[in-house]
């Protein structure tokens, strides 16, 4: 991307979208659109293209999402389907009347089988059945990559899916409700060592597996994709496999490549907040899939690889929480 390129960030006041604002920032890239939901509403159709016909983005990062921890996506999957599918369908399309050079649509790791085989391979995609509880969710950013990959064979677009293990860092979402675990767990832990709780009780049994990655290194990744080489960049855009008999989806796993259970997470969060009590499991509340573990040997071979360890990635996110929150 030039320095003067015109870069739309959809949903940029979230936890993806925030910091691929300030990675961008601090790599000089100045001519960034953003847009607030007050002041736009992703999922009118209208509204959307008048965005893209007025202001002409060269690049789009897609971060725009109705999000949620499993509490959530259990509990809305009607909303959680119906906001999702609306956002990506009119931002893709507005991207692919407006000419737009290259587009990351931002998924999550969600869209594979729930057994698929691990570590999680992009082209383990529609080889199984989803995590009942949030495939409504996992169906509409399926949707999208299929979008993505349906406009590049048909008209030659340039449009990548960028698909995030677990994310977390500054600007998250402590709803205890509505949060994915890690925020979940900070506000948990951190109000109970105010209160002086004896014990802090964590959903599931303990035992299932995670990946967690830093936003920050998530944005630098999605932007070090961005800026590939033009044949670099096309060779990720997926196979037309009518014509080819490959199956391979035009998307790119974001990870860090190592996973831990979520007793060890508790364990590790309970350490850095400052926790002096116990840790109980509700063993009625639901795991969700077994095991989320990304293979990012892809990211990997394209020059990128993590770089913030959890625990200190975990630091810095419980100081936003104690900063901002």
């Amino acid at each position: 991307m030039d320095q003067d390129a015109k870069i739309y960030i959809a949903g940029h006041r979230g936890l993806v979208g925030s910091a691929l604002v300030r990675n961008l920032r601090a790599r000089g890239y100045d001519n960034i659109l953003t847009r607030s939901h007050a002041e736009l509403d992703l999922t009118n159709k209208e509204a959307t293209e008048d965005l893209f016909a007025r202001e002409k983005p060269d690049y789009v990062f897609l971060a725009a999402a109705r999000v949620g921890g499993i509490y959530a996506n259990n509990a809305y999957p009607a909303e959680f389907i119906l906001s999702n599918l609306a956002i990506q369908t009119n931002i893709i399309n507005a991207a692919y009347e407006n000419r737009v050079a290259r587009l990351i649509f931002l998924g999550s790791s969600c869209i594979y089988p729930k057994l698929a085989p691990q570590p999680l391979k992009e082209e383990s995609l529609l080889t199984g059945p989803l995590e009942p509880t949030n495939r409504a969710y996992a169906l509409a950013k399926i949707a999208g990559i299929e979008m993505c990959w349906s406009y590049n064979r048909q008209f030659g677009t340039r449009f990548l899916a960028a698909m995030p293990t677990n994310l977390y860092g500054p600007g998250d979402n402590y709803s205890l409700m509505d949060s994915h675990v890690i925020p979940a767990m900070i506000r948990k832990f951190h109000e109970a060592k105010l209160a002086k709780a004896p014990a802090v009780v964590v959903w599931g049994t303990g035992t299932p597996r995670r990946e967690f990655m830093y936003n920050e290194d998530m944005a630098d990744a999605c932007i070090h994709l961005m800026n590939l080489p033009d044949e670099i960049f096309n060779t990720l855009l997926g196979s037309d496999e009518a014509r080819t008999g490959i199956f391979m989806p035009p998307v790119v796993n974001i990870g860090v490549g190592e996973d831990l259970t979520i007793r060890e997470l508790a364990g590790t969060v309970k350490d850095i907040v400052g926790y002096q009590g116990s840790i109980k499991f509700d063993t009625t509340k639901p795991d969700g899939t077994p095991r989320k573990l990304m293979d990012v040997s892809r990211l990997q071979s394209l020059g990128w690889k993590a770089k913030t360890g959890l625990r200190e990635g975990l630091a810095m996110a419980y100081r936003d929480f104690v900063d901002n929150h």
